[in-house]
């Protein structure tokens, strides 16, 4: 099965996730929010990896770009615009959009690199990125691989480092590089919204936030 195949298969089930975890759901979208501009619905805004529209529809992103149709399908349902596609060959023109969210899509991307690339291309001069990841070189993380605890969601994933993502970003020429982390606690135990710190390698949520030059 690949890598989000699982999605597709399990789309409902993955859904359901968030209202079993609604503080750490919460505690992500705080973080999100510190780097994301005041009115998002004025810009030309994408979401690669939408997923079930959990974060687009919450955040002010009414396009979503996600490979499972299921969970396509899902977040539909939830007024948003969906296009059926990968991350590596984004079906957008080149300086289209002013900001593009990749929220812990990356470790299921079969070629990361190729990917930020293509984020590269479709931002306009000036344009943002906002990524979410699940940090592996927390403490959460390494638990997480060190244990074999990944489970069926995340059983095909790679999980990256705050520091390689930032590594890539900076290699492709992004600037204004900026971080923050949230979910302190090992995963299942967050009993209430938590504030999001600067900086990464603390929390299991890290947000990583960078502009295409001018």
């Amino acid at each position: 099965m690949g890598s989000w195949e699982i999605f597709d298969r399990y789309a409902e089930e993955y859904d359901a996730w968030y209202e079993s975890n609604e503080f750490a759901y919460r505690s992500e979208l705080l973080a999100l929010r510190t780097f994301l501009p005041e009115n998002p619905k004025k810009l030309k805004a994408l979401e690669i990896g939408t997923g079930t529209g959990r974060f687009s529809q919450v955040l002010g992103v009414g396009l979503g770009l996600e490979p499972a149709r299921a969970m396509a399908r899902l977040a539909k349902q939830r007024s948003l615009e969906v296009v059926l596609g990968v991350a590596e060959f984004l079906p957008f023109k080149k300086e289209k959009f002013d900001l593009v969210l990749i929220i812990t899509s990356l470790a299921f991307f079969e070629n990361p690199s190729q990917a930020l690339k293509e984020v590269l291309r479709v931002l306009k001069p000036g344009g943002q990125i906002i990524a979410g990841i699940l940090d592996r070189d927390s403490p959460q993380g390494l638990y997480i691989e060190s244990e074999n605890k990944k489970g069926r969601f995340f059983s095909e994933a790679h999980f990256f480092s705050a520091k390689e993502i930032s590594g890539y970003l900076a290699e492709l020429g992004f600037e204004r590089l900026e971080s923050c982390q949230t979910l302190f606690k090992q995963p299942g135990e967050t009993r209430e919204v938590e504030i999001p710190e600067r900086g990464h390698g603390r929390g299991w949520f890290a947000v990583l936030s960078a502009r295409k030059p001018l």
